[in-house]
């Protein structure tokens, strides 16, 4: 799109797994698309009763938030519906039942609205979230996109033209937190509880190991570093109690270390100077205080989303579909009849 061309705004529609979000952006000529308004609705406190997401729940509970949190973002952006000129949705990865409502109310908007559609793929949201910041980053970058349910490095050369440098073989980072958090007893959402946990304990109580730091390529493995915590969780036995603030803090170095390590090895291969970091783990704290001071100390820029837009959100799914259009990488649809795609490598995203 052409900087002359006339704005759009642009609907997203997130629900891949357990947050319903929604969110209305307006493009600006070629310049990064406004943040209008966002409304999130998280089912944690539904889910901690089982212990983690469960489907079903998760799609009937996406069904009763997504058009009231629209209506109240419309309300808080002082806009129509009527005004609406674009419909994003998030079409994969993610729970299939889940994904399908967002597609099935997005569909629904834009039939009943005359406006076209676009499926936004949930990583690609993740990665451009980033340029909502009061410190955005330009292309190219490496990404290093660490989320529950992905463990990536990405090198960016712009919208919608990546190319995967490296990826968990097995458990995300994510994962190795909220599997580590219930080993340690500490309920649901694991990763978060862990992080704070940390807080309080000592980083070298626990040799714990670090897979793949030296294996000469960009993946990760993190199904490992789980089975040792457990077996050092084991040999405590009652004593654990009066070490889990210590276990959790050797266990968040760990995966900080590894993260750490391959990003900066990722800088290294592609030459670049930009690094840009997404997804829920990003928001860990000891992660960015990492990241920041090995990134300064060789004069690479790293960018993050802000804290608020680090989960799943309507902002980043609406941002992207914007953002694709701007590019010329998609033309929206009037094409209602939809499909999702629970798995979809984010390096088969065409570009256009």
């Amino acid at each position: 799109m052409q900087a002359s061309s006339p704005p759009l705004l642009v609907l997203g529609i997130e629900s891949s797994c357990d947050e319903t979000g929604v969110a209305l952006v307006r493009t600006q000529g070629s310049a990064v698309p406004t943040l209008l308004a966002h409304a999130l609705h998280s089912q944690i406190e539904m889910h901690q009763a089982y212990g983690g997401v469960v489907p079903e729940l998760a799609s009937r509970d996406h069904i009763r938030r997504v058009l009231p949190l629209t209506e109240c973002v419309l309300r808080d952006a002082g806009r129509t519906l009527a005004e609406v000129d674009v419909v994003a949705f998030t079409r994969g990865p993610g729970l299939a039942g889940a994904l399908l409502v967002g597609a099935g109310v997005a569909c629904a908007l834009g039939a009943a609205l005359d406006v076209p559609v676009l499926g936004v793929h949930h990583l690609e949201g993740h990665l451009l979230s980033p340029f909502l910041s009061s410190d955005p980053p330009a292309f190219p970058f490496v990404a290093l996109l660490v989320s529950g349910g992905h463990t990536q490095l990405m090198r960016v050369d712009g919208v919608g033209r990546y190319v995967l440098l490296g990826e968990t073989i097995d458990d995300a980072a994510g994962e190795a937190f909220d599997k580590s958090a219930k080993l340690l007893g500490l309920g649901y959402p694991g990763g978060p509880a862990l992080s704070r946990l940390a807080e309080q304990g000592d980083a070298a109580a626990f040799k714990l190991p670090r897979p793949l730091l030296h294996s000469g390529n960009l993946d990760f493995s993190f199904a490992g570093l789980k089975t040792a915590v457990m077996t050092q969780a084991k040999k405590l036995g009652e004593a654990l109690p009066a070490r889990t603030a210590d276990l959790a803090a050797s266990t968040e170095a760990a995966i900080v270390e590894v993260l750490v390590k391959k990003s900066l090895a990722a800088l290294a291969q592609t030459g670049l100077q930009r690094l840009v970091v997404a997804g829920g783990v990003g928001a860990n704290r000891h992660l960015r205080q990492q990241l920041n001071a090995a990134c300064a100390a060789r004069g690479v820029r790293v960018h993050y989303p802000e804290l608020h837009l680090c989960t799943d959100n309507g902002a980043m799914i609406a941002l992207a579909g914007a953002m694709r259009v701007q590019a010329g990488c998609e033309a929206p649809q009037r094409h209602y009849a939809f499909d999702v795609k629970p798995r979809w490598p984010l390096d088969q995203l065409a570009a256009g």
